[in-house]
């Protein structure tokens, strides 16, 4: 990777990023020593400009950031690296340095689970439900989402609201399952939902 350290003196601005909810957490410096320590350790290394020396995020307190990537912007001179944070980042204790919460939105879950499913769909692992509803067919995978969108109608007419929601994730489990059978993806139909949101959409 082609840093270019001397740009600013020495150091490069390094945004810190939560590999899983895409939270901004910090910003440090880095100067080359404390890049090629991250790239060897695995962990976050910092230059502290007011002490002038390395600094491992986490030496002290045991909040680590654990590095899963590293990228370069456009010009060479600024990184974002994606990490697992090991406990609150700030020095305040908050989980980020502006103050905010870092949690994983529930909604981001719906790719993993599609990438899980995708998975079933190309190794068909026995014994695995999934494995049964790819083996079973498009028509019974079909045949299910109904099942499940007429069970969370009943729910939701005469049940409570937790069986309703019970009902409502078997329906877009089955859901996914049946996109991921027709080889698209669950983001193909939150675009097209946002799509609608947009001034002047016309039904097709």
């Amino acid at each position: 990777m082609n840093i270019d350290f001397e740009k600013c003196g020495g150091l490069v601005p390094t945004i810190i990023q939560d590999a899983d909810t895409r939270q901004v957490l910090m910003l440090g410096y880095m100067n080359q020593e404390a890049y090629e320590k991250t790239v060897a350790e695995g962990r976050v290394t910092f230059y502290s400009r007011s002490r002038q020396c390395l600094w491992t995020k986490g030496e002290t307190s045991g909040n680590f950031l654990n590095v899963v990537s590293i990228k370069n912007d456009c010009d060479n001179d600024t990184l974002l690296i994606r990490v697992h944070p090991e406990g609150p980042v700030c020095h305040t204790g908050t989980d980020t340095c502006w103050g905010e919460e870092n949690k994983v939105n529930p909604l981001l879950f719906l790719s993993e689970l599609q990438n899980f499913i995708e998975k079933r769909h190309e190794e068909m692992p026995e014994g695995s439900y999934t494995t049964s509803l790819f083996k079973d067919g498009l028509n019974r995978m079909a045949q299910k989402v109904g099942e499940e969108a007429l069970e969370l109608v009943i729910e939701a007419c005469n049940g409570t609201d937790e069986r309703m929601i019970y009902e409502g994730s078997d329906m877009l489990y089955h859901l996914i399952v049946l996109l991921t059978s027709k080889g698209l993806r669950i983001e193909q139909m939150a675009a097209e939902l946002q799509e609608r949101h947009q001034p002047g959409w016309k039904k097709h």
